[in-house]
């Protein structure tokens, strides 16, 4: 496993961070109907994880890890369940992440960036992680009724009271980071130090957008979704397993139709000619963009399986020529519209 320092701060993340959006399923469901979280699978991804040296967790206030979209009932879980799995580990061998904006309750202030709402939230999400402090807070979403220096001033609180270390955003456009950056400047606040993003073979419009502004303050970028929802492998090939992403998410599910799946085996094609996986070769490509674009990337991997993460670590070990990159990108390019 690589290290990489976050951003232009100290901290040292493993190339690959663990993600918690989508988590192992349960065929159990809860009261409401919902299906739960395989905890004991996710006990064997994270000993996995920390076997193989991957230190970085990420997750956010209103992830529940095996239901999409999530209701307000359902927020949370994500990180009460990381926060069992942890128990046993110590604290500081992970570098853990989470997020704050999305709305956690129907009342006014239950949404958003203000000092409010921040305040309360960073306590619920060390609460349900049974921790004192995070490594990484980020903002997740824009919130325009908010003023930035509101939001900083608020986020500087916490680094400086030790809840929180590092700050970062996430969905924000180039013109909202620069205002952030600038206004820290200014005023004397703690900065970002990262981005979390969606990038992949499949999705790179930040190349035009983020990544200029991520190496003009020298951030680095979290890139969710790299296998863009579990697309770039072959398990949607032959229909939908049962466990799979597109079973609960009628938005992955209705993109599956035959023109963007005969893209996805054309790339499966040229997988198997370099003899890895698919997963593996789409995050190896994402490894290998970092020096073309010159900004520090990390994948954010969800897996269903302690097996499945060891795949995907594979990664590390793909070398990808320049030819092979732009081959593989004009394969990709061929990809038709979300429908």
């Amino acid at each position: 496993m690589k290290y990489l320092k976050l951003g232009s701060s100290g901290l040292k993340v493993s190339q690959f961070c663990l993600g918690s959006w989508h988590l192992p399923r349960s065929g159990q469901t809860d009261s409401y109907g919902a299906r739960k979280v395989d905890t004991d699978e996710l006990e064997r991804v994270i000993k996995t994880a920390f076997d193989s040296g991957l230190n970085f967790i990420d997750t956010a206030n209103r992830y529940h890890g095996a239901m999409a979209p999530v209701d307000l009932i359902h927020r949370g879980n994500s990180e009460r369940v990381l926060g069992e799995a942890l128990r046993g580990y110590e604290r500081e061998s992970f570098v853990m992440a989470t997020k704050v904006g999305s709305e956690m309750a129907t009342w006014e202030n239950g949404k958003g960036l203000s000092r409010k709402h921040i305040m309360w939230q960073i306590g619920e999400s060390l609460k349900r992680l049974q921790m004192d402090h995070v490594d990484v807070y980020l903002m997740h979403v824009p919130d325009p009724e908010t003023p930035h220096l509101e939001t900083l001033r608020a986020l500087d609180d916490l680094v400086r009271s030790g809840r929180v270390h590092y700050l970062g955003s996430s969905n924000h456009s180039k013109e909202e980071v620069a205002d952030f950056m600038k206004l820290a400047s200014d005023h004397d606040l703690h900065k970002l130090v990262t981005l979390q993003e969606r990038y992949s073979l499949l999705h790179r419009e930040i190349e035009k957008t983020i990544v200029p502004t991520a190496k003009r303050y020298g951030l680095s970028i979290m890139a969710y979704s790299p296998l863009a929802e579990g697309m770039l492998s072959e398990k949607y090939l032959s229909g939908i397993p049962s466990q799979a992403r597109a079973t609960y998410s009628s938005e992955l599910r209705e993109s599956l139709t035959e023109d963007r799946l005969n893209v996805i085996r054309q790339l499966s094609d040229f997988s198997k000619g370099k003899g890895v996986s698919l997963p593996q070769l789409a995050m190896a490509w994402v490894l290998k963009k970092q020096t073309a674009l010159g900004v520090t990337i990390v994948p954010i991997i969800g897996v269903s399986s302690a097996d499945q993460l060891l795949e995907n670590l594979g990664a590390a070990e793909v070398k990808l020529s320049e030819e092979e990159v732009t081959a593989l990108e004009e394969i990709a390019s061929e990809m038709p519209s979300s429908p």
